[in-house]
């Protein structure tokens, strides 16, 4: 049975940590699927947005499989790291807008990867946080960069550093997610946003994400010509010609990704 699931629907892909057993935890041969799958979404042109969730209702991920990492060497759990740290860097990366469908725990690695998608949308009784101070390690998949980036320095470290665990409301007031909602309206709610989103130009919404994901991680100058070479991008668009003809004729633009 396969540890990662894949369906593409409407434009939409949605991609299924499939261990519910051991609340979605992270082991390597996980790890290599995911990463298979995000490789091939990273360009597909016919999707749009990419949604990451977990398998059940108990958890989006609890993080790194430590069943496994009992049994490992130590140059396998740098292997293992080394391989959660790039796979996360490629959601991160990917060209499509991506949302954590948080649908349970997200410990350590999960709750990381979460941090890497650009939008995070909660169940009401999730609990979330990264706990690895708690385990003798540190979060080693982006967390300590990610994080406060996200929320600022001394909020990230005091998440950090007391490996504190918070709840759906909490990482709300904090800014860590974007909404939260209950069981029932998790997946509407995804998808409405996800709509929100589809209904503007595919090629402007990629690089207005282009824009300030790269922008943030450099000063204000190099960012202004990021958006700058981003913009001009768009510019010969039939997306944007058709965008103001909707506007003079009145009627909603009929956007096809060119």
């Amino acid at each position: 049975m396969s540890h990662v699931l894949l369906e593409k629907k409407e434009q939409i892909a949605y991609i299924t940590m499939n261990r519910p057993e051991v609340l979605n935890c992270f082991n390597y041969c996980t790890l290599l699927e995911l990463e298979r799958v995000i490789e091939d979404l990273s360009i597909d042109q016919n999707i749009r947005i990419v949604v990451i969730t977990g398998s059940g209702d108990k958890a989006f991920s609890a993080g790194a499989d430590l069943k496994e990492r009992r049994h490992l060497g130590k140059k396998e759990v740098i292997r293992n790291v080394k391989k959660i740290s790039s796979v996360f860097e490629q959601v991160a990366n990917l060209p499509q807008p991506t949302i954590a469908l948080i649908n349970g725990y997200a410990f350590g690695g999960g709750f990381e990867l979460a941090l890497a998608c650009d939008f995070r949308i909660s169940v009401s009784y999730a609990t979330m946080g990264l706990t690895e101070t708690s385990m003798g390690i540190i979060p080693g998949a982006g967390g300590t960069q990610r994080l406060p980036r996200l929320i600022g320095q001394a909020r990230a470290m005091e998440l950090i550093l007391t490996a504190k665990r918070i709840s759906a409301e909490e990482a709300f007031e904090y800014g860590l997610v974007n909404k939260v909602v209950e069981s029932k309206e998790l997946l509407e709610s995804c998808e409405l946003f996800a709509e929100s989103i589809m209904n503007n130009a595919p090629i402007a919404v990629q690089q207005a994400k282009f824009a300030i994901q790269n922008g943030m991680n450099t000063d204000l100058k190099t960012g202004i010509k990021l958006e700058e070479n981003a913009y001009r991008l768009t510019i010969p668009t039939k997306d944007r010609i058709e965008a103001l003809a909707a506007f003079n004729e009145k009627r909603p633009p009929q956007f096809i990704g060119e």
